[in-house]
């Protein structure tokens, strides 16, 4: 045992464990990496120094109850003065990564913890898949990188200062502005640019009506079924319950809406997800007539309203009553869901409530997405990706309809003709649905059955046959028929 290791009157000191060997010098691999800090300019190298040794025992590089070189020798070691390493040493005994004794020496502390070796990546996947047609993505590919560019570049040149402080919590007028014409012309809606909050996504757009609505009184909310999974967390998160509500051919049955006594409801009105159904205009009046009679609200998702391929798309409901709708949409299936931008639209009886909320959430989407986002629509840079998106997506629609004719006869698409995905309702031959999920599986295509977006599974649903909902936005016209072909393969098989 050394004298480092003894307490003064030569008993062991337990704080001070015993080691094999002393790694305090310069050629020893654990001093090796502070070398580049150590060349590191003069005017930085004190910091450098700091941030390498602070890294080696955040890593584990230096274990807990390393002893490290005395200044004078580690300065010497690494040609830089001692007090550069004397002003490390006490820097990092200060923030806990060392520990120090009078006459004692200096000690990797043991408060450190090695950090992990990498950050995770959360974000939805369907890794080792050959085929997915899993609903809900857009083709990234399709991302309009240059004009965005030339936006960014121009935003930043004209961008007044005061723009980058804290932002109305609705959003910059500029593109609340831009946003009221836009769907006032495309989608038909009321559009008041005082009445437009800038949102991320439609999933913050719901919770934040959802705070509002359990604020007034209403824990419950109407939902469609089947329809989109992620209502009840949303909803849950505000405090309020989702109901689930049954649908027919011509939208949102009314009657169990009036029977329950929910004064709120979400809808899809235009392109129903994932049935793919149009609300009909008897079903639409029915709505908004139940709306009126308790003074009720319409959460109007048009999740993806502008993509109809046989037609032009059909109006928004919020256009019909903009004191009882509120409209959300987002440019998710558009451009892209990473960049986390969306609107909303509220009656004037809420606008107050909403914008406070949002206020107290994020104090406001971030200026800059919105500034470029503005110039985006207003140069008509939007309008051109749309009907960019509008043309691919009709090809590849058509394209998984002849594929699912031509390897699954008898396969019937049902829905509009529009939107990002099909429900594709395969001949009885291929069932039972849990059995062709599984041989699909082991081919390694990713498919979703409509039972997946349905609240509880009905006791006909294995007598209804495979129903799916395929997804093929972010698919080319080649990868749909090969993902096609191999579900055909692995269900004859």
């Amino acid at each position: 045992m050394t004298p480092s290791e003894t307490n003064r009157d030569g008993t062991p000191d337990p704080a001070r464990p015993a080691r094999s060997a002393d790694p305090g010098h310069a050629g020893s691999p654990a001093w090796e990496l502070l070398l580049p800090a150590a060349s590191a300019p003069a005017r930085t190298r004190g910091r450098s120094l700091q941030a390498a040794l602070r890294e080696a025992v955040r890593t584990g590089r230096l274990a807990p109850g390393t002893r490290l070189p005395s200044s004078r020798d580690l300065a010497a070691d690494l040609g830089v003065s001692r007090g550069l390493i004397t002003e490390a040493y006490e820097q990092l005994t200060a923030e806990g990564y060392l520990r120090s004794g009078r006459g004692a020496g200096t000690w990797v502390g043991g408060a450190v913890r090695a950090a992990p070796p990498r950050a995770r990546d959360l974000a939805p996947r369907s890794p080792g898949t050959r085929a997915d047609f899993v609903p809900g993505t857009p083709d990234l590919s399709l991302f309009p990188r240059a004009a965005w560019s030339a936006a960014q570049r121009g935003v930043l040149a004209e961008m007044p200062h005061q723009d980058l402080g804290y932002p109305d919590p609705r959003g910059l007028p500029r593109l609340r502005t831009a946003l009221a014409e836009l769907l006032a012309r495309r989608r038909g809606v009321v559009a008041d640019p005082e009445r437009i909050v800038i949102v991320s996504g439609v999933a913050q757009a719901t919770t934040l009506l959802g705070f509002v609505l359990h604020a007034r009184g209403l824990h419950t909310v109407g939902v469609e079924d089947p329809g989109s999974p992620q209502h009840d967390a949303l909803y849950a998160s505000a405090g309020v319950t989702t109901v689930p509500l049954p649908l027919d051919d011509e939208g949102l049955v009314v009657g169990p809406l009036r029977d329950l006594g929910v004064r709120a409801v979400v809808t899809t009105p235009s392109h129903q997800f994932p049935t793919g159904i149009a609300y009909s205009a008897h079903r639409r009046t029915e709505l908004l007539d139940w709306a009126r009679s308790v003074d009720g609200l319409v959460l109007e998702d048009d999740y993806d309203g502008d993509f109809r391929y046989d037609r032009a798309p059909v109006g928004a409901l919020q256009g019909l009553d903009p004191e009882h709708v509120a409209y959300t949409g987002s440019v998710s299936k558009s451009l892209a869901p990473g960049l986390r931008l969306g609107w909303l639209l509220v009656p004037e009886s809420l606008a107050d409530e909403v914008v406070e909320r949002k206020r107290t959430m994020d104090l406001g989407h971030p200026t800059l997405d919105q500034a470029l986002f503005a110039r985006f629509v207003e140069r008509g840079d939007y309008d051109r990706q749309l009907r960019r998106c509008q043309r691919a997506y009709r090809e590849r629609r058509d394209a998984l309809v002849a594929t699912l004719e031509e390897h699954f006869p008898g396969a019937e698409v049902a829905g509009i003709a529009a939107g990002l995905h099909v429900i594709a309702a395969l001949p009885p031959r291929y069932g039972p649905q849990d059995g062709f999920l599984a041989r699909v599986a082991a081919a390694g295509v990713a498919v979703r059955p409509l039972t997946d977006y349905t609240h509880a599974r009905g006791e006909h649903d294995e007598e209804r046959g495979v129903r799916l909902v395929l997804g093929y936005a972010h698919l080319s016209p080649a990868r749909i028929r090969a993902g096609v072909r191999l579900m055909a393969q692995a269900t004859d098989g």
